[in-house]
Parts: C-alpha cells; sequence; structure tokens
C-alpha cells in the first residue's frame, strides 16, 4: 500500500481489520437476532463511542501508557472477561428480566454495554499504538490532528460494518421471536456472551 495516499491505505487496512470476524460482529449478531434491530443499533453506537474515546486517548499518547503498562493492561482485560461473563449470566438467569424484555423500547442498556465493552478492551488501544501511527506522517502537520483524523475514518467504517451486521441479523429476528423459542435464543445468546469472553481473553492475552 506504499503507493496509495495514507488515508485510503489507512481505509483499507480498518476495512480489513473489520471484516474480520471479532468480538464485536459476534456480540452485535446475538444480540440484533435476540431483540431487534432497535436494540443493535444502540449498542452499535455505544461501540462508536468506545473507540472514538480511544482514539482521543490515542492522539494525547495515553494509549501507549495503557499499552505500555502491564498492570493497567490486565485489569482492563480482565475487567472485560468478567463484565461479559456477567452479561452471559444475566442473559443465562433471566436476572434483570424487564430490562431485557424492554430494550426494544429502551436502547439505553444496549448503548451502555456496547461503550463499556469496548472500553474495557486494551486490544482497542493496541490498534492506536500498533497499527495507525504508521499512517502519521510528520511531515504533514500536527499529530494530533492526523491520530484524530485516522480515528473518525476508523470508527466510520467499523461503524459501517456493524450496521449491515445489525441489519442482516434483525431482519431474521421476527422469523423467530416467537413465545417457544425465546428461552433457546437467550441460551444462545448467553452462550455466545460466553465465546466472546473466552475469545476475548485470548486475543487480548
Amino acid at each position: 500500500m506504499a503507493d496509495l495516499h495514507p488515508l485510503l491505505a489507512f481505509a483499507l487496512t480498518a476495512l480489513v481489520i473489520e471484516i474480520t470476524p471479532g468480538p464485536n460482529m459476534t456480540y452485535l449478531a446475538a444480540l440484533s437476532l435476540s431483540n431487534g434491530m432497535r436494540t443493535g443499533f444502540a449498542a452499535v453506537a455505544g461501540i462508536a463511542l468506545g473507540l472514538m474515546t480511544y482514539g482521543v486517548i490515542a492522539s494525547f499518547g495515553l494509549a501507549a501508557v495503557i499499552d505500555n503498562s502491564p498492570l493497567l493492561y490486565g485489569v482492563l482485560r480482565w475487567g472485560g472477561v468478567l463484565y461479559l461473563l456477567w452479561l452471559a449470566w444475566e442473559a443465562w438467569s433471566g436476572q434483570g428480566g424487564s430490562e431485557a424484555a424492554d430494550l426494544n423500547e429502551r436502547p439505553w442498556p444496549a448503548f451502555r454495554r456496547g461503550l463499556i465493552t469496548n472500553l474495557l478492551n486494551p486490544k482497542a488501544a493496541v490498534f492506536y499504538v500498533a497499527i495507525l501511527p504508521e499512517f502519521v506522517r510528520p511531515e504533514a502537520g500536527s499529530v494530533t490532528s492526523q491520530t484524530l483524523l485516522l480515528s473518525l475514518i476508523y470508527v466510520a467504517i467499523a461503524t459501517l460494518i456493524h450496521a449491515v451486521i445489525v441489519t442482516l441479523a434483525g431482519s431474521m429476528q421476527s422469523m423467530i421471536d416467537v413465545a417457544s423459542n425465546r428461552r433457546i435464543i437467550r441460551g444462545g445468546f448467553a452462550l455466545a456472551l460466553v465465546g466472546i469472553a473466552i475469545w476475548f481473553a485470548v486475543a487480548t492475552g
């Protein structure tokens, strides 16, 4: 990609990263299949805010602090794993059932969960430390401004991919949303969250 414009090269890199199956993709598909598109899009907004928060942090050089601090990295990593396992338990046991049942009417819980899950993902910080700086050119001007611009491009691409996933999964939700299937769907969602937690622990290790 050396002969491409840096912004285009970065956009293509971000696209490849985002279309590679990962925890966000799996979570959004399971959530939208279980609760519908409105809930899925709320989670997409939370994820986008979480990713952009790391972009702002990176523009001030703080992402490197997270990456270089085993203690801070570990706290974020295991905090994320435990949070995902807690969500899995909540879905499996049916605790907080009124919240789960009303997610379509009140998208705030899904937004909050998408945001927290990504804020507790140290791998996001690593992206902004290991990959994004490769496309920053000091001779082109302010490094902070370039970092923020690249972060916006990355978040926009990630959000577009996530929105497509929610649309596809949510469109199937009406076909399976019958009373006899709700328990099965909830159990499948819980198992998906456990799988994501394991995946998260391995990937961030």
